[in-house]
């Protein structure tokens, strides 16, 4: 069981991989963000599987912060995405 849930964590590391290209590339405001909130839930379902394979409950906090961070992200780029032109100046 253990060995699976690792595998499951590779596989989402390699879709925040995906993701970071996705935020440098773009090709606008909204893809970004999109692929900043995917990157956000993808690293606490990574720190998730690895708490459970780990056997490590306090990676289940960092988790939670995880997610409370990118919830937080994601209303100040709604608040102050419009306020940033397309190639990301302002």
């Amino acid at each position: 069981m253990t060995s699976w849930l690792l595998v499951l964590a590779v596989v989402l590391l390699a879709s925040l991989l995906a993701g970071m290209v996705r935020v440098a590339v773009g090709p606008t405001v909204a893809d970004r963000m999109l692929a900043a909130q995917l990157m956000g839930t993808t690293s606490v379902c990574v720190l998730l599987l690895t708490a459970r394979a780990w056997n490590r409950p306090e990676l289940v906090d960092v988790a939670l912060v995880f997610g409370l961070l990118a919830a937080v992200a994601a209303v100040a780029f709604t608040r102050y995405g419009g306020e940033i032109g397309e190639e990301g100046e302002r």
